[in-house]
């Protein structure tokens, strides 16, 4: 069954375009122009990839998260380019049309060299994108990779690698000085030249306001439903995490009799703007 989601696509010659051709960072770009909303997911494998894009998600992270989720560690701090190199290259063997993002693991951008050899491993492997968590330090880094052709995803907020830094998985962005600053360096990101930004468990508000202050693509994480996009754990999305599931998180499964038809619920409450609701939101 068609989720009614992409006949809406279909229908509609403005946007129907985004379901026939390869998503790039030019269509995504442009379904931020035109208030489309992106949808995304994470993905480790080919044949989850494939379901996923056969479906209709625009991007594919292959995330880190496969440290909590598949290894069933605490936190993220054990992945390694490896790793995350491996799940890449299964995911774009299930991909057509759906862009795909490989995170940069915990470590491997910690000097601009590093980031130029552990970002060419990635796209190597079939990302067409890598995403890089952090603010200001990461400038030159940024601006780096962009002069040697590697697209760039900035994450904001909650970044899961600096989980002991921070105490624990907890909001940000809720103070007055730590918001402004949050928005202040998603301004510097964007003028370093990231194409995407990623936004999680931040004050909806918060989140609200740097998405209408910046020009690029933001996707959120438990930062409210007024982002450019959302992106979920699959894992979260189906009810079947090795650890909790998130406040910002949503079973999809609950609802719906199979996992198809869970993806085509999500991208459709995505569009219509009803996922994510106040209870998996932040104030």
């Amino acid at each position: 069954m068609v989720p009614k989601q992409l006949k809406v696509l279909f229908d509609d010659s403005k946007i129907g375009v985004y379901l026939m051709k390869k998503v790039t960072t030019s269509s995504l770009l442009s379904m931020k122009q035109q208030q489309t909303k992106i949808t995304a997911l994470t993905a480790y494998d080919a044949s989850f990839a494939k379901l996923f894009d056969e479906q209709g998600v625009d991007v594919l992270l292959i995330g880190d998260s496969l440290g909590m989720v598949l290894k069933g560690d605490e936190d993220t701090l054990s992945v390694t380019v490896a790793d995350i190199a491996y799940h890449t290259r299964a995911v774009r063997k299930g991909v057509e049309r759906a862009f795909v993002v490989a995170d940069m693991p915990f470590m491997s951008y910690s000097t601009p060299e590093q980031a130029y050899l552990s970002a060419a491993e990635l796209m190597r492997a079939g990302a067409s994108m890598v995403k890089v968590e952090g603010g200001t330090w990461l400038l030159e880094t940024i601006k780096g990779l962009n002069e040697r052709s590697v697209p760039v995803c900035g994450h904001l907020g909650l970044t899961p690698q600096s989980v002991h830094v921070f105490g624990g998985f907890k909001v940000q962005g809720r103070d007055d000085l730590q918001a402004e600053n949050i928005l202040e360096q998603a301004k510097q990101l964007e003028q370093a030249g990231i194409q995407l930004l990623v936004l999680e468990c931040i004050p909806t508000d918060l989140a609200a306001k740097i998405s209408q202050n910046v020009n690029i693509p933001v996707i959120g994480i438990g930062a409210g439903a007024q982002t450019d996009g959302q992106i979920l754990v699959m894992h979260d999305m189906f009810g079947i995490s090795a650890n909790y599931m998130p406040k910002f998180s949503k079973n999809y499964l609950q609802q719906c009799s199979n996992m198809r038809e869970a993806v085509g619920q999500y991208i459709q409450e995505v569009q219509d703007g009803s996922f994510p609701s106040t209870e998996h939101s932040f104030n």
